[in-house]
């Protein structure tokens, strides 16, 4: 399709059941349209009128297995209906992106190695997507993009993942006619980040942002990891997923974050083991004593908490599929509970003075009372929280939390079905 003609679309309104697909939410049309037209019309200006075509990549949320994935346990996770599109057009060896309005670097396809100075960067994520991709036998290519995302940047919705997964999927859909599979789409965003871009991270962000849908990952071989979709409807349980900004800094808290998985390690190497899902309960329950006086009482929470929140995954799966939505919210407000008592990270010990999560968890559970459960999002420490809230007391809730936390701070979320396509 070319410019002119998606703009004819766009102007009589001719994609309504496009975007009611992606979006899930008939409420967003207006937004969306908005979205798309602001869109070609800057790709439009950068790179010429001409065809072009669509992709996206989804947002994520974090829904069961708080601080469980780096010690190769299970997780819950959702594509969200906010995501990054890319207007793209081909073009020879070169790989140009404007993202929103960083004007990233134009990339030399002839030079995909690694260089240490790029660390940290965009053209970094982006050289590593494309160049371990090459290394799988994939075709590679240059493309012209404009990249627009609404993924809320901070906010534990994995847009850096989304990024990733995004480049991942406009090379799959530009040279290899969508074949590669999300799951290989998600290993090289997670490549590029831990190589590239010079930050360790785990698979799960950029698996719930590629494969799309609700699904469960379990990351017993890290490798080959086991990724399942949970087939629910989360619509049917008139429950709305919103996730709170609390407004918190996360300037300083790298060390609060390497603490968790640092201290878990310290745990397993304790018994012998990498990490904890080596360990026995039953093994770790009878050394109670050793583990604290060896690794110190928070790591012995912390270890507990993994124990306790990977074997609560599966409950949680297995209560959607069997519909009994009610144990499901129970198993969320236990898993919430375990984050902030046992494994401690809705606020930084460092900065006790500071406990925006902590009052967002305190205050939504007066305002939701029985009509919904909440719980620390992400990594936690600063950020946001995650609330699911009955859908006739969505608006009372959002009016009741945004005063505190300001207008726009709540937003209320779909699970979407698609995480890496091509839209057009």
């Amino acid at each position: 399709m070319n410019t002119q003609e998606f703009k004819e679309k766009l102007s009589y309104r001719q994609l309504d059941g496009v975007l009611l697909d992606l979006y899930e939410d008939e409420s967003l049309l207006d937004y969306q349209y908005q979205r798309y037209e602001s869109a070609i019309d800057k790709f439009e200006s950068l790179y010429g009128e001409g065809d072009f075509e669509i992709y996206t990549a989804a947002g994520r949320s974090e829904v069961g297995g708080n601080h469980t994935d780096h010690q190769h346990g299970r997780v819950l996770a959702a594509a969200i209906n906010l995501d990054a599109i890319g207007i793209v057009r081909k073009r020879d060896n070169i790989i140009k992106v404007l993202s929103d309005d960083y004007d990233i670097p134009e990339i030399d396809l002839n030079h995909l190695e690694k260089v240490d100075s790029e660390e940290g960067t965009s053209v970094a994520l982006i050289k590593g997507v494309v160049a371990k991709l090459k290394d799988l036998g994939y075709k590679i290519g240059g493309f012209d993009a404009y990249i627009t995302s609404d993924v809320l940047i901070g906010a534990g919705l994995s847009s850096s993942a989304a990024f990733e997964d995004i480049i991942g999927t406009i090379i799959d859909g530009l040279y290899n006619d969508m074949a590669i599979d999300m799951v290989t789409i998600a290993k090289v965003g997670q490549y590029a980040e831990n190589v590239y871009f010079g930050k360790p991270c785990g698979l799960m962000d950029q698996c719930a942002c590629a494969v799309g849908g609700l699904i469960t990952i379990d990351f017993k071989d890290p490798e080959n990891p086991d990724v399942k979709h949970v087939d629910v409807d989360f619509g049917e349980f008139g429950y709305s997923l919103c996730i709170v900004d609390a407004k918190g800094s996360h300037a300083n808290l790298t060390d609060e974050y390497a603490a968790v998985p640092a201290e878990m390690k310290a745990v397993a190497q304790f018994f012998g083991k990498d990490v904890l899902r080596e360990v026995n309960l039953q093994d770790f329950l009878d050394h109670m004593d050793e583990v604290r006086e060896k690794c110190g009482d928070r790591a012995a929470l912390r270890a507990y908490h993994f124990f306790k929140e990977n074997d609560r995954v599966p409950q949680e799966v297995a209560a959607l599929e069997n519909k009994d939505f009610p144990a499901f919210l129970n198993l969320v407000k236990a898993s919430g509970n375990s984050s902030y008592k046992v494994l401690q990270n809705v606020y930084a010990s460092s900065d006790p003075q500071h406990q925006s999560v902590s009052l967002a968890l305190t205050l939504s559970e007066d305002l939701l009372g029985d009509h919904g459960v909440c719980r620390v999002h992400g990594g936690g420490f600063a950020g946001t929280i995650q609330a699911f809230v009955a859908n006739d007391y969505v608006d009372t809730y959002k009016k009741g939390i945004e005063k505190y936390f300001g207008e726009g701070s709540c937003h209320v979320l779909k699970v979407r079905k698609y995480g890496g396509k091509k839209v057009l």
